[in-house]
């Protein structure tokens, strides 16, 4: 009996994984109640209550407290340098590269944003070339949504002397093209890059409310530095996603 019911959750779990990913239930929807679910698929309501501890677990569905189950489902966002590249991260006026990857999928990207002056971490001062111990840079910190699906956390750190006044200290999507934009508008346009990707690991108690995820789920951060054609660095930014929303992609020369 045991044997046949881990079955029918199982079967249950993929028939509505496939309806979703088929777009019978959108990304950002919520699904029809338990009940109405045990009805369509011959099932008992427990049955799909398992069901639906699979796909929660899978990252696929989210419940949410007095708002039913919704649909968190996206395909993996590709994170290779040609996202950088300006004419994808002003496309039609978007606010940078996920404002743009997010429109191209049909979905809507959310921007929470807030800024403030504060002291760099150790790591973020090294790769600025700045001191320790000062209030030097400015912090822009981004929950970033799909939909309504937070599928991102971005703090991106620059140094004071340059982003004090001007439009990064902004709160909100302003900046058409994002920060790389802004950044050559004031006269540090980025020429090349660097990033350091930890591909797994267990998200912060902070992360995981913000990200909306169970602590078990396991995050890919992103650590992302741009540099000017003079060799300064003058953006550090650090990326938090859930590890099934990121497949990284390189294409690079070989000697």
């Amino acid at each position: 009996m045991q044997q046949s019911e881990r079955h029918g959750f199982r079967d249950i779990a993929a028939k509505i994984r496939q309806e979703i990913m088929d777009g019978r239930y959108p990304t950002g929807t919520v699904l029809p109640a338990e009940p109405e679910l045990a009805d369509r698929y011959g099932a008992s309501r427990s049955l799909v209550n398992r069901a639906m501890q699979v796909l929660a677990a899978e990252g696929i569905v989210r419940p949410r407290q007095g708002r039913g189950t919704m649909v968190t489902w996206l395909p993996p966002m590709l994170h290779s340098p040609a996202r950088y590249d300006r004419a994808t991260r002003e496309n039609n006026g978007a606010r940078g590269a996920f404002d743009a990857e997010v429109r191209a999928r049909g979905l809507e990207p959310q921007h929470e944003i807030t800024t403030e002056r504060a002291e760099p971490p150790a790591d973020v001062a090294e790769a600025l070339g700045l001191p320790t111990g000062e209030v030097n840079c400015l912090v822009r910190r981004r929950r970033l949504l799909a939909s309504g699906i937070p599928v991102r956390l971005n703090a991106s750190w620059f140094p004071l002397d340059i982003a004090e006044g001007t439009v990064l200290e902004e709160d909100g999507p302003v900046i058409v093209g994002g920060v790389k934009s802004a950044l050559a508008e004031l006269g540090y346009a980025q020429t090349r890059a660097r990033e350091q990707i930890i591909p797994s690991r267990l998200p912060t108690e902070a992360e995981a409310h913000a990200l909306e995820i169970s602590p078990e789920r396991t995050v890919v951060e992103i650590t992302h530095v741009g540099m000017t054609a003079e060799g300064r660095a003058v953006e550090v930014t650090v990326s938090v996603a859930p590890a099934h929303y990121v497949t990284a992609q390189y294409e690079f020369p070989l000697a």
